[in-house]
């Protein structure tokens, strides 16, 4: 199967480019779009079409980006399923890699390495703060918006977080080795750990090589030697001043708990910034013949290798490397996707040297492993006879109204870019239920009213008697909302701001019997809100911020130059798009609409800009755009807060006297 080719369609929106790079599970090519604009596609291999893992954590890649709204993070705009072909639409970063950059010109100045690197801290504190660990950070993955010569600060895009795994813990264990091993962190190495240190290692890795013009471990051997350095060996001191060499020294520390957090490593880069300034960049710098030591080296890879294995592994030359040790890729900078190899070891039976001693500790003999598990048959028979044996109202220790129980629930982006958590709390010397709600917003400030239904405990029953903080709090009326909804609450004097977060608390008096049906409790109201929120019968432009799908630019179709260019922002909701309630109109005559404040900070969050090259005239406001050239064709874009990449369709300019 031909994995694309050139002028292919690609869903009924796109058409294949060039392509332009090549990962671990995908291969990355320009596509255009129906109305000219360029993006970049990255489109899963055909030979991986059918592993379940590799689809699964390629698909995710979509979800992960669309919840990591940030100016340092290549932004996500459409996902692409077409028969055995998926594919993820992403803008088109023009300016190369930060690895074309090494190539093409080897150590950077210390002043935009540290600024380079500061900038992609910042992109993993938010991934971070989300519980998105990116788990292959080098130079090919991290873009710049313009071309190096003209490459300046807030350049930076991290991209590829299709093999980054949200976890709702700060570390956890992998299934297999996942990275590039001149990147891995020692954790990874040695215990199959991964997390933010981790990430914070591997930039601390790329810094190193902006600097030097090579990875602290590189040198002879096989790639499983490069990586195992990472555990056994030093950072060889590269000549910087004392305190980067510190900060550097810091952020490869072999101990994760030693490292700085991402935020904390970009504050001390940019504090750095000022002694480096006017520093001229290093000569490249060659990997040393032999590594100092570390005092004690981590030496157990997923607990699938002894000492003495690991250790002979990494020092193998490259030709007697050995089918048993973990196979990590063609070369040190490929990002690797594969599961560590694990043997089977064969029973092994008793054996006694000659004077009759046992040669193996009791505990590894047959014998012993036969009592364990008589022991173990023993302790549940002892345990399911108490079960038995038990009260019936002897109250169980994972439910009832006597146990304490918590839930929570974590929504996915609306259109809009807010999204919505909630967490529930059951204390049974009060009776009452804790429900903290909470409310995110990715590029733009959100405001305004909000719905919330806080149902009874079970289908049909009263609606609770809710208390509220943290926001202004009253009944939801249909008659002034236009959502008939039961036990719907109204929340409004709320203000998120961009990239930030509110709660809103409420105490609620109702008591689950049990974990299942507190679970099932919050859903209902989660669910509730969703479908009131989305249901395409209901008109009328309250809640915007949750109701909001889409905004449609309008134009006249004929303009006459020179003028001022009428465009009509019209709001898109599940019901269609509703003209009778534009959601802006430029020029503007009196205050923006609510909706507009809602969903953009009003006019701050709006933007106009010219589709038609040089044919309008954008004031500097962004709000005003005047028709200035004859063109048969011309369009305006938009961005709208979370909604960008806006465009009208079609219009003519013309003349008075052709008018």
């Amino acid at each position: 199967m031909q994995f694309a080719q050139t002028g292919q369609a690609l869903g009924a929106s796109y058409r294949f480019g060039d392509r332009v790079g090549s990962g671990a599970v995908g291969e990355v090519w320009t596509v255009t779009s129906a109305d000219g604009a360029t993006f970049a596609a990255k489109v899963l291999r055909p030979e991986h079409a059918d592993d379940p893992s590799l689809v699964e954590r390629f698909v995710r890649e979509r979800s992960v980006l669309l919840g990591l709204q940030d100016s340092h993070i290549v932004t996500v705009r459409d996902m692409v399923v077409e028969g055995s072909r998926l594919a993820i639409v992403m803008d088109y970063v023009a300016g190369g890699s930060l690895r074309d950059v090494v190539q093409a010109t080897g150590p950077l100045r210390p002043a935009d390495a540290l600024t380079v690197a500061a900038e992609v801290y910042d992109a993993l504190a938010l991934a971070h703060s989300r519980g998105v660990t990116h788990r292959d950070i080098k130079p090919d993955n991290v873009l710049l918006a313009r071309p190096w010569a003209e490459w300046g600060p807030g350049d930076v895009r991290v991209s590829d977080f299709g093999i980054a795994d949200v976890v709702g813990e700060r570390i956890r264990q992998t299934t297999g080795l996942i990275g590039t091993p001149q990147y891995m962190p020692p954790e990874l190495i040695s215990q199959g750990r991964s997390g933010p240190p981790g990430d914070v290692y591997s930039t601390g890795v790329l810094l190193y090589e902006l600097l030097a013009g090579r990875t602290p471990f590189a040198g002879p051997g096989t790639d499983f030697s490069v990586a195992y350095r990472h555990v056994s060996s030093r950072p060889p001191r590269i000549p910087v001043a004392d305190p980067l060499w510190q900060i550097l020294d810091a952020l490869l520390s072999k101990e994760p708990d030693q490292r700085p957090t991402a935020r904390e490593a970009a504050a001390t880069l940019r504090r750095l910034l000022p002694s480096v300034d006017g520093a001229e960049a290093m000569a490249r710098s060659e990997a040393p013949e032999d590594f100092t030591d570390v005092e004690r080296p981590a030496t157990v890879v997923r607990g699938a290798f002894s000492d003495s294995e690991l250790e002979a592994f990494a020092a193998a030359p490259a030709a007697d490397a050995g089918q048993d040790a973990p196979e990590l890729g063609e070369a040190g900078s490929a990002t690797i996707v594969r599961s560590i190899p694990r043997r089977e070891v064969p029973t092994t039976p008793d054996v006694r040297s000659e004077d009759g001693t046992d040669t193996v500790p009791f505990w590894r003999t047959r014998k012993a492993m036969i009592l364990a598990g008589s022991a173990a048959l023993l302790l549940v028979a002892m345990v399911g006879g108490f079960a038995v044996l038990a009260p019936a109202d002897q109250p169980q220790a994972n439910g009832g109204a006597g146990a304490q129980l918590s839930t929570q629930l974590q929504g996915t982006a609306l259109p809009t870019g807010l999204t919505i958590s909630r967490a529930a709390s059951y204390e049974p010397s009060s009776g009452q239920v804790r429900l903290t709600i909470t409310y995110s917003a990715q590029k733009a400030p959100l405001s305004g009213e909000f719905l919330e239904i806080v149902p009874g405990l079970v289908a049909g029953e009263a609606c609770p008697a809710v208390t509220w903080s943290g926001a202004s709090v009253s009944r939801n009326q249909a008659s002034l909302t236009g959502l008939d909804v039961e036990c719907g609450w109204r929340l409004s004097g709320l203000k998120i701001p961009a990239g930030g977060r509110a709660e809103v608390t409420a105490t609620v008096p109702v008591s689950p019997g049990d974990q299942k049906s507190f679970d099932a409790w919050l859903r209902a109201g989660s669910e509730a809100t969703t479908a009131a929120t989305q249901d395409p019968a209901v008109k009328g432009t309250s809640y915007p911020v949750q109701r909001l799908t889409g905004v449609e630019v309008h134009t006249p179709t004929r303009v006459v130059t020179p003028s001022p260019l009428r465009i009509t922002l019209v709001p898109v909701w599940a019901s269609g798009a509703d003209e009778l309630n534009p959601l802006y109109v430029s020029p503007a005559s009196g205050k923006p609409s609510q909706m507009l404040d809602s969903v953009s900070d009003g006019e701050k969050g709006l933007r106009f800009s010219d589709g038609c090259g040089g044919a309008l005239a954008v004031d500097s406001s962004g709000l005003t755009v005047t028709a200035l050239q004859i063109t048969p064709q011309c369009t305006v874009r938009a961005s709208v807060g979370n909604f960008t990449e806006l465009q009208s369709p079609s219009f003519a300019i013309t003349s008075r006297e052709n008018s």
